[in-house]
């Protein structure tokens, strides 16, 4: 019995590591020139992960959000929102060849 659970959590670590690797990759591309800005291509996205959590053996009764925790992952909205912050910072600080007074001009 020991054998089949601990079966059970390998796999899931296996899975966990190949939607991290080739799944949330092909999400979060170019997500910072396309930046979804409506709800249902947000939620469309949130989507993804949402159903891969969820077909994790043992993960099935629980919330969204428990599942994140306990696999210790972050939303892709959150992720998308730290990718957007770290480009922004390397504009303003010339760590990209981009001139930021006309990226940011009203």
């Amino acid at each position: 019995m020991l054998f089949i659970a601990h079966s059970f959590l390998v796999m899931s670590s296996l899975l966990l590591r190949a939607y991290m690797v080739y799944v949330r990759p092909l999400v979060e591309s170019n997500s910072v020139v396309w930046s979804p800005c409506l709800k249902q291509d947000i939620d469309a996205l949130e989507r993804v992960q949402r159903r891969f959590t969820k077909r994790l053996p043992g993960f099935n009764n629980s919330t969204y959000a428990e599942r994140l925790s306990r696999l210790n992952l972050p939303t892709v909205e959150l992720r998308r929102l730290h990718s957007d912050l770290t480009w922004c910072y390397k504009i303003l600080f010339g760590c990209v060849d981009m001139h930021s007074d006309e990226f940011f001009c009203s």
